[in-house]
């Protein structure tokens, strides 16, 4: 039996998940980490829990909504792409309509999440909108599109910070940057996976844009990244805790260079290189949560 066959014979609400990518949590949990630092750092290691609540379930809202948008963009696309044909607008193991209809509901809810948050990240969370529905369209006509991406994560940062301070200080766009930063390391990294593809069909990516030189884009997004969190760090007054965890982070982010610069990687590392940056994210997290108290 095919894969599209046995993708055929899948129940509706299983099809669903798949196309929220439910069933692949470190997507999911890799936009919510930024947010996480955000409103931890924002509120001294102590935010409100119901806060993180609305938080937590507005990133997983979010990301749905991106995800069913990406794939309605892409329903031509995917099919050519090894990684991504099996996903269920490609495979036509969904309708167009439902896809719609999904993508609507996920963005209704984070809009009733965003309506809990006070004003400015209100505005912010609808400021976020045309970049996650703009997105998928970036790599049709813009030779970095991942860059666009970073932009739609970075609006984690900006929402989840103003919801605990109800402003945005210099703090809050150092971790901006950071984040942006190191969107754009590890998305790089993940698309790299798919550049035979992208060529071949003519969508743009980051890893394609640097060609010979992704790994040393990489290298210095990282770098970038360390280097605004150690500013972070001094402007917060962070301590030892946070300065060890971003320490273990940075080792982690030279091993991953280290592997990408060797003449013979294999495909899968990629994947599990993006996978490692979820680990590398909670890490932080834990630093910034306790360096702060």
């Amino acid at each position: 039996m095919t894969s599209t066959s046995k993708l055929n014979q899948e129940p509706v609400l299983l099809t669903i998940i798949r196309l929220l990518r439910w069933h692949k949590p470190e997507g999911r949990l890799i936009l919510m980490i930024p947010a996480l630092w955000a409103i931890f750092l924002a509120a001294g290691g102590k935010p409100p829990l119901p806060l993180v609540g609305v938080i937590i379930l507005g990133t997983l809202a979010t990301s749905a909504a991106g995800c069913v948008v990406n794939d309605l963009w892409d329903r031509d696309i995917d099919p050519e792409v090894e990684r991504t044909r099996d996903r269920p607008l490609a495979a036509r193991t969904l309708s167009i309509k439902v896809g719609i209809v999904v993508g609507i509901v996920a963005l209704f809810c984070a809009a009733i999440l965003a309506y809990y948050l006070n004003p400015l990240s209100f505005w912010l969370s609808v400021a976020a909108v045309p970049v996650i529905l703009l997105y998928p369209g970036a790599k049709r006509v813009f030779p970095v599109p991942q860059l666009v991406l970073s932009m739609a994560w970075g609006f984690a940062v900006l929402i989840s910070w103003s919801a605990v301070t109800q402003n945005l200080s210099q703090p809050t766009w150092l971790l901006w940057g950071a984040t942006v930063l190191w969107t754009l390391g590890f998305d790089t990294v993940y698309a790299m996976s798919d550049r035979a593809d992208d060529r071949r069909i003519g969508v743009k990516s980051s890893a394609l844009f640097f060609g010979d030189y992704a790994a040393l884009a990489i290298s210095i997004f990282f770098a970038g990244t360390v280097g605004l969190l150690a500013w972070l760090g001094i402007s917060l007054h962070l301590t030892l805790p946070f300065w060890i965890n971003l320490v273990i982070a940075a080792v982690g982010w030279i091993w991953q260079i280290w592997r990408l610069i060797k003449p013979q990687i294999p495909h899968t590392a990629y994947g599990e290189m993006f996978r490692q940056n979820v680990w590398i994210g909670f890490i932080l997290l834990a630093g910034m949560i306790i360096g702060s108290l």
